[in-house]
């Protein structure tokens, strides 16, 4: 098992990854939390019975009373609709200020949960238990939690859902990576989880790990083939990156000059304005919409890439090129048919929380596996990026 410290001062917290933890669930939370009597569990209702036994078994052994509630995971459920039948069942379990929340699911779980923490009583303790590779090396760490926005705006099916437009900072007491939960993953689903690692990768050197873009590569079939160890390391050093960036940059309030946590954001903005569209699939088959999240990370990544060497961030595609090998080699889309027209993407990316006096912010990659943040860049480099997404 590895730990890794977040470090916030008195705030600090570990996150323990290994195949198995989940089962040291209650001894975790107990160690953190020591005067509390109940948990209240928010769980994916797509888990398997045995990974909600184990966690909830782990609680009870160590003395908690547990209150399930269980959340269907998609971004139209990911809502303030969803956030108020979290917060009323809460006040119906009487659960109290000292008492955690905790989330055993992925991503959007994890955010509605920790969201729902942060506004109850005004903060509660949260606990996160992420159970997908996306959210084990992303969305567990650093304290982002928030529901989507729907809107009356948008030309295109899904433009009226705001991707993460409504939230707070709230950091988690613990997280708790078991990587044996991801055996129970679709393969697409865990593939989506490798768009995050990719990016973490692509500014590597930013947070003192410049060769996790080429260790990837070389390992990407014992990644996929779920090798323990492999999966152990490959947690263990994206979580490192996240950590030593949050740390530095808890709100995101650096200067672009600095860059600070938005180089997390790298490829986010195009990503979520594809993510919310609900016809796009990324093999074609209509069978296989809307994308996921690390689908449209994917295409995102790209679409950053050819911006930045379009607007001097690298010379001819050493960028893009071996970035879209590794993403073809993980299966991950590069293209995508039926895009809605550019101007109404660009809508949609002027919705993204780093926009500032109403012009775009991107964080563009730039060559040894590092980033920088462009304000107001060229619109024609913008469009092209899109563009080149088509099939």
């Amino acid at each position: 098992m590895h730990t890794i410290l977040v470090n916030f001062g008195p705030r600090s917290y570990s996150v323990r990854i290994g195949d198995g933890p989940l089962d040291d669930l209650g001894p975790i939370v107990r160690e953190r939390l020591a005067l509390t009597t109940r948990a209240f569990l928010a769980v994916d209702s797509a888990l398997p019975e045995i990974t909600i036994d184990r966690a909830t078994n782990s609680l009870n052994s160590s003395g908690f009373e547990v209150s399930i509630t269980r959340l269907h995971a998609s971004e139209p459920e990911k809502s303030l609709a969803t956030l108020e039948r979290l917060l009323v069942a809460l006040a119906r379990t009487r659960h109290e200020r000292r008492d955690p929340v905790i989330a055993l699911g992925g991503g959007i779980v994890g955010d509605v949960a920790g969201f729902a923490a942060s506004t109850y009583r005004r903060g509660v303790p949260v606990v996160q238990c992420p159970t997908t590779l996306l959210s084990m090396v992303d969305a567990s760490v650093g304290g982002k939690t928030g529901v989507n926005l729907s809107t009356d705006s948008g030309g295109h099916d899904g433009a009226s859902i705001k991707k993460n437009l409504v939230g707070a900072f709230h950091q988690p007491t613990a997280v708790v990576a078991d990587i044996g939960t991801l055996r129970s993953l679709p393969p697409r689903h865990f593939r989506s989880g490798l768009a995050e690692c990719v990016k973490h990768g692509m500014i590597g050197a930013v947070a003192g790990d410049p060769g996790l873009f080429d260790w990837i590569g070389a390992n990407l079939d014992a990644i996929l083939a779920q090798d323990s160890r492999t999966l152990i390391e490959l947690v263990s050093r994206n979580v490192k990156i996240k950590a030593t960036v949050v740390a530095g940059d808890e709100r995101e309030e650096a200067q672009s000059a600095e860059g600070g946590r938005a180089l997390l954001n790298l490829g986010h903005t195009f990503g979520h304005a594809f993510e919310p569209i609900a016809t796009l699939s990324p093999d074609g088959n209509p069978a296989n919409t809307p994308l996921q999240h690390g689908e449209a990370i994917s295409l995102g990544l790209l679409a950053a890439a050819r911006c930045a060497e379009m607007l001097g961030g690298g010379s001819g595609r050493q960028i893009s090129e071996p970035l879209e090998a590794l993403l073809m080699r993980a299966k991950l889309p590069t293209r995508v048919a039926g895009l809605p027209s550019t101007d109404s993407i660009l809508a949609s990316m002027l919705h993204d929380k780093k926009v500032q006096g109403g012009k775009l912010r991107l964080v563009l990659p730039i060559q040894g596996f590092s980033a920088r943040v462009v304000d107001d860049p060229a619109i024609s480099a913008v469009r092209s990026a899109i563009d080149s997404l088509r099939v």
